[in-house]
């Protein structure tokens, strides 16, 4: 089992650029580029809180486990 992040596609619905993401969470603009881009990356839990913030949903909502593939 692994977690994925789903912030690419929250940012999408909710119609937030990746800067807009970047100016309003103060998260560098190159890490919020590496998580849209791979959404398995590891993330601290501020991180994860800052982004739910700006996205204006729960933490829980940005995460999904998936199954790995044998």
């Amino acid at each position: 089992m692994r977690v994925r992040l789903k912030l690419k596609e929250i940012a999408a619905v909710k119609g937030i650029s990746q800067r807009q993401l970047f100016l309003r969470t103060g998260i560098d603009i190159k890490q919020i580029q590496r998580i849209m881009r791979n959404p398995y990356t590891n993330v601290t839990t501020e991180t994860l809180g800052r982004l739910a913030k700006v996205l204006g949903v729960d933490a829980s909502e940005l995460i999904e486990s998936v199954e790995e593939d044998s």
